[in-house]
């Protein structure tokens, strides 16, 4: 007969990012200690800042009697004149039979030693302790806490286990600490470990000494409680996803509370309060018509009947923080950005300082505006590097690292320098994740490829490439970055060509490897099998914009109904095509089917964009169908030959240049 299931893992207080980078693997791993135990069933999992819980509305109280199949060596190879071959001895050792037990049965046509055996079932109140410790111990949190002489090692220090069968405790001893009817509420309530006696006993126990288990409630329940404050005070509270989920995991009756600071402080950007507010005390930002307020949100994990005093304190250490930051924005806008000091940051031993960077990134601007024909933004664009990574020598910046570039863009700003150099300052790092925007004007793009290239030409230079997972300059991160922009940009650059150039001011290395590395990024970058890439990148063609357009205008036709067929026609031609540089004579053609391919392919125009190249030249499938029914192209006629080869050539290499069919599988 099932039963209900409660196991709960009590802890100190659990770091909340380690927990949620962590959280959708731990249910997935109890699941497989469950079928490792032929236990599998459904189950909750939820946590607060002090428990890990495992809810079975519904387990297995003992395991199902099952069979285990054992297929041994064919009977010509289990006896050797009449003696036991190793290979029967293994199968005795790992069945536990004796040579008299032994027995043959015919599968697939062989008779093969073979023995069924039952496996007994086990009472699951057996088997619990094992796998709440096996399951404890395949979580992976990073960094762990050891405890009692270093003999016990957990994310954070176990201090119960409750683990309750129907209304029986399952008694065992794990981590030092001896399973109990007992758990700990809110701290606000009792310190202690109170006492339960059943599982619907400790729903409650939880429930009316403030802690909610499950953390979608909190959640609501701290979304329901924003909404009421946003109307009371007519005001807005930035969504936060990440910071939600993280207030989610330090709170077990979270309770949201509106707190203010002096209206003075608004005039440090609002970038480095919210960035304070949000990193050091994780307080949610309040704008009031979508300018940021003199307010804040702090989510509170106490229970008490007057909140005032909590929300003092917060305001008190939030002013201290505010006060720093405003110190350093006055004396930063003092001191100015000063591209000279830049001496004085080493970049990397063996690239130089951080002024020696940005020489090379103004001869990789140089050399860009001189591609994309802007001579005549060059200096202003020149002038955006001296001074882009001059706000990490600011106090701001020190602490606020998150900041740089953005505090640039500001202190720019009060240096009257013009507003292109400055969001050039600030969208210079742009992307530097997934999801970040794009740099916004042709300007600050130039500003950021120059970073990128430079930071991936000088450490491919020295060596420092990426390997397997490990990635922690995050190059991969860098070349994406620079395909996104040049495809938003839609002007062509020969990348190739322009490491080649570029390569000129670094120590000698292999520029292919570089190139290689940066295409290889685009295999994540379409919604396609990898073929299509592959194909594209076969084709040798190294410009950008060309490449990009290229797969597009391949995935838009393979999603066309006839593709296949014409893929199927293209694929044959491929294979036949061998290379041969001949000039086709017309006047060696013998049949019709020869002349009228040859006059359908003159009409294509093959300098134009890869998609209208690509359905021009699928469009001769009739004709390329009837050249292979009536045509044979290997005559004994050499030069006849020859010539029918180099028309299949020719169309082929046409192919050739957006794709190598050859590659393409669908």
């Amino acid at each position: 007969m099932d039963q209900k299931l409660l196991i709960e893992v009590g802890t100190e207080e659990l770091p909340a990012i380690p927990l949620l980078k962590e959280l959708d693997n731990i249910s997935k791993k109890w699941q497989i200690v469950l079928e490792k135990y032929a236990l599998a069933s459904e189950f909750e999992f939820f946590y607060t800042p002090r428990r890990l819980v495992l809810f079975h509305k519904s387990f297995k109280t003992q395991q199902e009697n099952s069979f285990a199949e054992f297929i041994g060596a064919p009977k010509e190879l289990a006896y050797k004149d009449g003696v036991l071959s190793a290979a029967a001895k293994s199968f005795m050792q790992k069945t536990g039979l004796k040579e008299n037990e032994l027995e043959f049965k015919e599968i697939k046509g062989k008779e093969v030693l073979y023995h069924k055996k039952e496996i007994q079932c086990v009472k699951s109140s057996k088997l619990l302790a094992q796998m709440i410790e096996e399951w404890l111990k395949s979580l992976n949190f990073g960094k762990t806490m050891r405890w009692g002489n270093g003999e016990y090692e957990f994310i954070r220090a176990i201090r119960s286990f409750v683990c309750i069968l129907g209304d029986e405790l399952i008694e065992f001893e794990s981590y030092g600490v001896k399973s109990a009817k007992k758990s700990f509420v809110h701290r606000s309530v009792s310190y202690e470990a109170l006492e339960f006696k059943t599982i619907d006993e400790y729903f409650k126990l939880l429930k009316d000494n403030f802690v909610i288990l499950d953390q979608e409630q909190r959640k609501e329940k701290i979304l329901a409680e924003f909404k009421e404050l946003e109307v009371k005070h007519k005001l807005s509270i930035a969504e936060d996803i990440e910071l939600l989920a993280e207030v989610v995991a330090i709170t077990e009756y979270p309770k949201a509370l509106l707190g203010s600071f002096e209206a003075e402080f608004l005039e440090i950007p609002s970038e480095v309060i919210i960035t304070s507010m949000r990193e050091n005390q994780r307080y949610f930002s309040v704008f009031d018509k979508n300018k940021l307020s003199n307010h804040f949100i702090v989510v509170a994990n106490a229970v008490c009947k007057d909140y005032k005093q909590i929300i003092m304190g917060n305001e008190r250490v939030l002013r201290a923080r505010l006060s720093d930051a405003m110190f350093f924005w006055q004396n930063d806008i003092k001191t100015g950005l000063q591209p000279s000091k830049l001496s004085n940051i080493m970049y990397m031993q063996e690239l130089g300082t951080m002024l020696d960077k940005v020489a090379r990134e103004k001869k990789i601007a140089s050399f860009l505006c001189q591609i994309y024909d802007l001579s005549s933004k060059e200096q202003e664009i020149l002038k955006a590097l001296d001074y882009a990574k001059c706000d990490l020598l600011t106090q701001m910046v020190y602490e606020f690292g998150e900041l740089q570039g953005v505090m640039g863009y500001y202190y720019a700003k009060k240096m009257n320098l013009s507003e292109e150099i400055a969001e050039a300052i600030k969208e210079q790092y742009l992307p530097n994740a997934e999801k970040d925007p794009l740099p916004s004007s042709e300007f600050s793009s130039i500003v950021a490829l120059s970073y990128k290239l430079d930071t991936l030409m000088g450490l491919f230079s020295i060596g420092k490439i990426p390997s397997g997972t490990k990635d922690p300059y995050a190059l991969r991160r860098a070349a994406n970055g620079i395909l996104k922009i040049v495809f938003k940009l839609q002007k062509s650059l020969k990348l190739k060509n322009l490491l080649d150039s570029l390569s000129l001011n670094y120590k000698s290395f292999d520029t292919r490897i570089l190139y290689d590395f940066m295409l290889e990024r685009l295999y994540t970058f379409y919604p396609v099998n990898a073929s299509f890439i592959k194909a594209v990148l076969s084709s040798q063609n190294d410009d950008l914009l060309h490449i990009d357009a290229s797969i597009k205008a391949l995935i838009e036709l393979s999603n066309k109904e006839n593709f296949n067929e014409n893929f199927t026609t293209f694929k044959r031609l491929a294979n036949i095509a061998s290379a041969n540089s001949a000039k086709i004579d017309e006047k060696l053609f013998e049949h019709k089917a020869e002349s009228t391919l040859f006059e359908a392919f003159k009409k294509c125009d093959l300098n134009a964009k890869p998609k209208v190249v690509l359905e021009s030249l699928f469009a001769l499938k009739p004709y390329i169908d009837d050249f292979f029914d009536k045509v044979m192209i290997n005559t004994q006629d050499s030069q006849i030959k020859n010539n029918r080869q180099a028309l299949v050539y020719s169309i082929y290499k046409a192919f050739l240049n957006i794709a190598d069919i050859k590659e393409l599988s669908v």
